[in-house]
């Protein structure tokens, strides 16, 4: 993935990145054509610190037949995402641009056995069964054998080796302060739920250009003055 500099995220973040969003696009080279399938994950570690990403296809997905242990594949995992209008910044000469957040895990995957398979089936609904509490738990014990042994011969399992961790945060940071700050006050103003969760991420990042609160007004009464 080409990330320059300033947006690039460092290992760790980009991995609680990962893990945290759990839904990614798997892609695969067959020979003749890229092949893709979004899918949910969770990610673990070797005993060496190495991460492995868990994930399961259902048997038919042509994925099954690339995943041989040693051909790497892609997993990329995307957030929030938003444009931005050169009329948001107070310096001249701007260009359009989106602001983004995207992770890339790039290893080998391999097939995982019929027990790795039914521990992965536990763990993956686990984790977002936890998304929704207080609602208790989802368990596969709820389901009668029959049903769910169909369901597992029905998908296989598999594992990424994560080998290469690439993570690109892009949110205007090599702009000044107050260009900035004027941006992620114009995104705070939008309807659009990943417009205002950049603009939340900006803040978060540079809360010094937004000290005295003036940028976020400045630009929301901006966007209301250009609104017919």
């Amino acid at each position: 993935m080409y990330t320059p500099p300033p947006f690039k995220s460092d290992r760790a973040a980009s991995l609680a990145f990962a893990e945290a969003r759990g839904f990614g696009l798997a892609c695969a080279w067959d020979g003749a054509k890229p092949i893709a399938s979004p899918l949910p994950f969770y990610v673990t570690s070797a005993n060496d610190g190495t991460p492995r990403v868990a994930f399961h296809v259902a048997r038919h997905n042509p994925l099954v037949k690339l995943a041989d242990g040693t051909t790497s594949w892609l997993l990329a995992v995307t957030g929030a995402d938003a444009y931005v209008s050169p009329d948001w910044y107070v310096s001249p000469d701007q260009v359009p641009t989106w602001l983004y957040q995207a992770v890339h895990l790039t290893g080998p995957v391999r097939m995982m056995s019929d027990d790795e398979l039914a521990a992965q089936i536990e763990a993956l609904s686990a984790k977002f069964e936890a998304r929704l509490l207080p609602k208790k738990p989802w368990l596969s014990s709820k389901m009668t054998a029959g049903r769910l042994e169909a369901m597992k011969k029905a998908i296989v399992g598999l594992e990424m080796t994560a080998e290469e961790v690439e993570g690109s945060f892009k949110l205007n940071q090599h702009k000044s302060e107050a260009d900035y700050a004027a941006v992620a006050g114009s995104l705070a103003a939008q309807t659009d739920a990943g417009a205002q969760q950049i603009a939340h991420l900006m803040k978060q990042a540079r809360p010094n250009a937004f000290a005295n609160g003036e940028a976020f007004a400045n630009a929301t009464n901006q966007l209301e003055r250009s609104v017919p």
